[in-house]
């Protein structure tokens, strides 16, 4: 199970101009838009990751909004192969990490298999990660789960950071929870 105190939000890679031409790219940036406000709300760390931004552009302004922190940059399609990047999530004290972004095959698979090898527990959000091609998102899905990723949703992962209504922030997700599914 996710537990609140030792999970964190990790967002690859949803900049550019690719972030408007995955599948169902609207829906994907508002899922890891209400990601990010849940973890802020949540007292619970977020990091973005950035792929050669020079390239492929900034963090798209949507999540740019809402983030304390500058994104980190890479340029290895496993975000934690950057030394730099990898001690920034040891230095959070968190050992579960929820992903999500862009595109699922390339930097989120191989994000959250970097993940697992660095012997942190990862989930992938699958409704805030998308592909070009639908069947490069269900790939990758399949193959994180059955090389030892959790798989999860954005609501299903919020109920379970909570874990009960009386947590002390349910009553600030959950208006977010119902204006995001209205």
């Amino acid at each position: 199970m996710l537990e609140q105190s030792r999970c964190g939000l990790l967002v690859v890679d949803i900049q550019g101009s690719l972030a408007r031409q995955v599948v169902d790219s609207d829906k994907v940036i508002a899922n890891a838009r209400l990601m990010i406000q849940a973890a802020e709300i949540l007292e619970m760390p977020v990091i973005t990751l950035e792929q050669y931004p020079k390239g492929l552009g900034p963090t798209v302004d949507e999540l740019q909004q809402q983030l304390f922190e500058e994104p980190k940059r890479k340029t290895s399609f496993n975000g934690i192969q950057h030394e730099m990047i990898e001690q920034t999530l040891l230095d959070t004290d968190r050992r579960q990490w929820l992903v999500c972004g862009i595109e699922s095959h390339i930097c989120v698979y191989q994000t959250t298999m970097g993940l697992l090898d660095a012997g942190f527990e990862a989930e992938v959000v699958v409704d805030a990660i998308s592909s070009r091609h639908p069947v490069d998102t269900q790939v990758a899905i399949d193959k994180c789960r059955s090389l030892g990723a959790g798989i999860t949703t954005v609501e299903m992962c919020l109920y379970e950071l909570m874990a009960t209504s009386l947590n002390e922030h349910f009553k600030e997700i959950l208006p977010l929870i119902k204006a995001h599914t209205d």
